[in-house]
């Protein structure tokens, strides 16, 4: 077995290190609105649950040469975004908003997506995902270097839910019928496939 120390590697070794360990990587469509009013978008597999009470989710945005991502500035200038499920059935239009792209072009547009109003917060969500939380920033914390930080971790509390009434039964989503997809290295992502069952100890 190889034992490598990161210090000793460069950021984009530590990087292809990381993504083809922690795999699969749950991928966070995210919208968020810019103070001139452009609904922007963007996908984010570094990306997980916090806390169920209350809900609240995580977002690690990565800077490039130290400067903020769209997304990052306008969760931290509006205090609000909406988190999408990434599936089978959106993950090519999803795939077409990680261009890059001015802060003053849609990546909606783009990606010819339907944008959808908010129940409680004013940045709207996407008609295409199954599943879409709207979320209200709790926390922002620049981490890395102190002089030019690496990347900006956002922790969101769930506002509200939205759940498409097929992949939900009981108080549960069904993960077949959700089709999440997740994100591998390179240009490859995975599907949900054999689903076995081990029961917990006690």
């Amino acid at each position: 077995m190889l034992s490598i120390d990161p210090a000793t590697l460069s950021e984009r070794e530590n990087y292809k290190f990381l993504i083809g360990s922690i795999i699969p990587r749950p991928i966070a469509f995210v919208t968020t609105i810019s103070k001139d009013g452009v609904l922007n978008g963007a996908p984010f597999s570094y990306f997980n649950i916090v806390s169920s009470n209350p809900p609240m989710i995580s977002l690690s945005i990565q800077r490039s040469s130290g400067k903020q991502k769209d997304t990052a500035r306008n969760i931290m200038e509006s205090k609000e975004f909406v988190v999408h499920i990434v599936d089978d059935h959106n993950v090519e239009k999803i795939n077409k908003t990680a261009a890059n792209l001015p802060p003053d072009e849609s990546e909606i547009e783009l990606a010819n997506l339907t944008p959808v109003e908010s129940a409680k917060i004013s940045v709207p969500g996407v008609k295409e995902a199954k599943i879409r939380m709207e979320c209200s920033m709790e926390h922002s914390i620049e981490l890395g270097g102190s002089d030019t930080p690496g990347c900006d971790l956002i922790i969101g509390k769930v506002v509200q839910f939205h759940i498409d009434s097929d992949i939900y039964e009981n108080g549960r989503i069904d993960p077949r019928r959700l089709g999440a997809v997740s994100r591998l290295a390179g240009n490859n992502y995975a599907k949900i496939g054999e689903i076995f069952e081990i029961e917990r100890p006690k």
